[in-house]
C-alpha cells in the first residue's frame, strides 16, 4: 500500500500547530513571571497559576487521550465486550469526582508539588522512593502504550514506518515540554482536545450514511450486538475492573500535577467535576465510532477483509475514519488521534521526570541542590523518561498489558497509601508491611503478562476481586501495623531506641503540628529557604519556636508542619 499523502500532510500539520501552541505557552509564560530557568517548580506545577478554563482542559486531558478514544471504541466493536463491558468513561469520570471530592482541595492547600510529597512527609525519604516505583512504571508504561499506538495507527493507515512515527511523536513531545513544562503541556492539551472533538464529531454524520452502515439501533441488540451482555459467570471481574478504574485512576501524577498547579483550592476541585463530565462527552463519540465499525460490511468497503479476522480491532477507530469518510474529514480525524496521542504522552513524560527530580533527586539524594542544578536534573529526566519510553514502544509487544499491571499496583499499592497519609496517622512500618502483602496478594492473583500463574487459591478462581481484595487488605494492613506499633512505643512498652526506621513514634511520629501564636513567626518560617539541609531546617525550627525536635534519638527524618491559625 502506498503512503496515504493527504493523511501523512495532516498528521505534520498537526504536529506543527501542536509544537508552535508549545514554544508559544513557554515564551508567555517567560514574559509574564520571568524565566522558568527561576524555579524548578514553574515546570512541574506551572507558577500555581493554571486558572478555571485552561485546567479544566487540561484535567480532562489527564484520561482522555489515545488510549481513551481509541481504547473506547475498540471495547464497544469488540464481539463479547460492547457497550457494557466498556469501563474507562465511566470509571475515570467517577474517579476524577472522588479525586476532587477526597483529595483536589486537601492537596492544593498544603502547597504539594508532587503526589509523593505527603507520602515523604509523613512515611520519610527512602520510603517515598520506594513508592515512586510503581508510580513511574505506571507514568513510563503509558507513555510507551499510547506512543506504540500511535505508531501502529499511522502503519496501517497511512503506511507509515513505525518507528519513524513514534521517534518523531515522541521527540516532539519532549521538546516542547523540555522548554515549556506544565504551562506548554496544558496549553496544548486546550487545542488537542478541540481537535478532538471537532474531528471526531465531523467524521460520524459521514460514517454513519455510509451505504455499508447499518442501522445501530437494530445491530444494538440483533446480530454484532454492539451494547454487550451481560455475563453472570464474570461479574467479580466487572467489579474488580470498575472499583481499579475509579479508586486506582486518583493516585496518579498527571492527575495532580494539575490539581497542585491550579490557581486555588477551590478551582482545583471545580476543575475534577469539569473534568469528570468531560471524559463522559469526549467517549460519546467514540462509542457511536465503535458501534458505527460493528454495524459495517466491511467486504462492502476498499478495506481489505474485516478487522475482526486481522486481529485489527484496536484499529477500529482510524480504520472507521479512513474507510468510511470522505478524503478531507478522515484527514481531519486522522490528525485527531495525533492530537489525543500527544495529549498523553507529553503529561506522562513531565509527571515521571517531576516527581524523580522533586521526591529521589533533590528531597532523598542532594537535599543542598540549587535551583538551577534541579532545573538541569528536570531537563534531563524529561528527555531520559522520553526515551525510555520510545524504546519500551519500538521494542516491547505487550506494552499495553505492562500499563494494565502497572495501574493494578497503583490501585493495590498507593491508593491506600495516599489516602491514609491524608486522613490518617500511619507510619513506615505499616508503610512497608503493606506493601509487601498488597504485592503478594496481587501477584498470587497470576499474571499472563509474565507467565505467573495463580499461587493463592482466591475462591471462585479468575472471578474472583482479588485485585480490590488486595487493595483492601493492604489498607488494613497499613493501619493496624502503623497504629499498633506506635502504640508500643508511645507506652514503653517497645523502647525509643529499638525505632529503627527512625519514625520519632515515642515523640508523636514523623511529623509534628505546632501551633503559632506569633505571626512574625509563621512569617519568618514560610520565607526560610525550602532548599536548605535538613539540619539546618531543624536548628531553625528550634531556634524560632523553642522545641526540642530531636528528644534524644539522634538525628530522626522527620519535618515540621506550622499550623497556620493563632492560639
Amino acid at each position: 500500500m502506498a503512503i496515504n499523502v493527504p493523511g501523512l500532510v495532516s498528521i505534520i500539520v498537526f504536529y506543527l500547530v501542536i509544537l508552535a501552541i508549545g514554544i508559544w505557552a513557554a515564551w508567555y509564560k517567560r514574559r509574564r513571571g520571568g524565566s522558568p530557568d527561576e524555579n524548578n517548580e514553574r515546570i512541574m506545577v506551572g507558577g500555581r497559576d493554571i486558572g478555571l478554563f485552561v485546567g479544566s482542559f487540561t484535567m480532562t486531558a489527564t484520561w482522555v487521550g489515545g488510549g481513551y478514544i481509541n481504547g473506547t471504541a475498540e471495547s464497544v466493536y469488540t464481539p463479547g465486550l460492547g457497550l457494557l463491558w466498556t469501563q474507562a468513561p465511566f470509571g475515570y469520570s467517577v474517579s476524577l469526582i472522588l479525586g476532587g471530592f477526597l483529595f483536589a482541595k486537601q492537596m492544593r492547600k498544603q502547597g504539594y508539588v508532587t503526589m509523593l510529597d505527603p507520602l515523604q512527609r509523613k512515611l520519610g525519604k527512602r520510603m517515598g522512593g520506594i513508592l515512586y516505583l510503581p508510580a513511574l512504571m505506571g507514568e513510563l508504561f503509558w507513555s510507551a502504550a499510547v506512543l506504540s499506538a500511535l505508531g501502529g495507527t499511522l502503519a496501517v493507515i497511512i503506511d507509515l514506518d513505525t518507528e519513524i512515527s513514534v521517534i518523531v511523536s515522541a521527540c516532539i513531545a519532549v521538546f516542547y515540554t523540555l522548554i515549556g513544562g506544565l504551562y506548554s503541556v496544558a496549553y496544548t492539551d486546550v487545542v488537542q482536545l478541540i481537535c478532538i472533538f471537532i474531528g471526531l464529531w465531523l467524521s460520524i454524520p459521514f460514517a454513519f450514511t455510509n451505504p455499508a452502515v447499518s442501522d445501530i439501533g437494530t445491530t444494538a441488540v440483533n446480530g454484532p450486538n454492539w451494547l454487550g451482555s451481560w455475563d453472570s459467570t464474570q461479574t467479580g471481574t466487572w467489579i474488580d475492573s470498575a472499583l481499579l478504574l475509579i479508586f486506582g485512576g486518583i493516585p496518579w501524577q498527571v492527575y495532580f500535577q494539575r490539581v497542585l498547579a491550579s490557581d486555588s483550592a477551590k478551582h482545583a476541585q471545580i476543575m475534577s467535576f469539569i473534568a469528570s463530565a468531560g471524559c463522559i462527552i469526549m467517549a460519546i463519540p467514540s462509542v457511536l465510532i465503535g458501534a458505527i465499525g460493528a454495524s459495517t460490511d466491511w467486504n462492502a468497503t476498499a478495506y481489505d477483509g474485516d478487522p475482526i479476522a486481522k486481529s485489527q480491532e484496536g484499529l477500529i477507530l482510524p480504520i472507521v475514519l479512513q474507510y468510511l469518510t470522505p478524503v478531507a474529514v478522515s484527514v481531519i480525524g486522522l490528525g485527531a488521534v495525533a492530537a489525543a496521542v500527544m495529549s498523553s504522552a507529553d503529561s506522562s513524560i513531565l509527571s515521571a521526570s517531576s516527581m524523580f527530580t522533586r521526591n529521589v533527586y533533590n528531597l532523598a539524594i542532594r537535599q543542598s541542590a540549587s535551583k538551577r542544578e534541579l532545573i538541569w536534573v528536570m531537563r534531563a529526566a524529561v528527555l531520559c523518561v522520553g526515551a525510555v519510553a520510545t524504546v519500551l514502544a519500538l521494542t516491547i509487544n505487550s506494552v499495553y498489558e505492562l500499563w494494565f499491571l502497572s495501574s493494578d499496583f497503583v490501585y493495590v499499592i498507593l491508593f491506600p497509601q495516599l489516602l491514609s497519609v491524608i486522613y490518617l496517622d500511619p507510619n513506615t512500618y505499616g508503610s512497608i508491611l503493606a506493601f509487601t502483602v498488597g504485592l503478594l496478594l496481587r501477584l498470587g492473583g497470576g499474571e499472563e503478562t509474565f507467565g505467573l500463574k495463580p499461587f493463592i487459591p482466591y475462591p471462585g478462581g479468575a472471578n474472583f476481586p482479588y485485585k480490590t481484595f488486595s487493595m483492601v487488605v493492604s489498607a488494613a494492613t497499613l493501619i493496624l501495623v502503623s497504629y499498633g506499633v506506635k502504640y508500643l512505643f508511645e507506652s514503653g512498652k517497645v523502647p525509643a531506641k529499638y525505632d529503627f526506621l527512625r519514625c520519632n513514634l515515642a515523640n508523636g511520629g514523623r511529623t509534628i503540628k505546632l501551633k503559632v501564636d506569633d505571626e512574625s513567626k509563621i512569617n519568618a518560617f514560610e520565607n526560610s529557604d525550602a532548599h536548605m539541609s535538613e539540619d539546618a531546617f531543624e536548628k531553625k525550627i528550634e531556634a524560632e519556636f523553642g522545641m526540642n525536635l530531636h528528644e534524644g534519638q539522634g538525628n530522626p527524618c522527620f519535618e515540621t508542619e506550622i499550623e497556620r491559625t493563632k492560639l
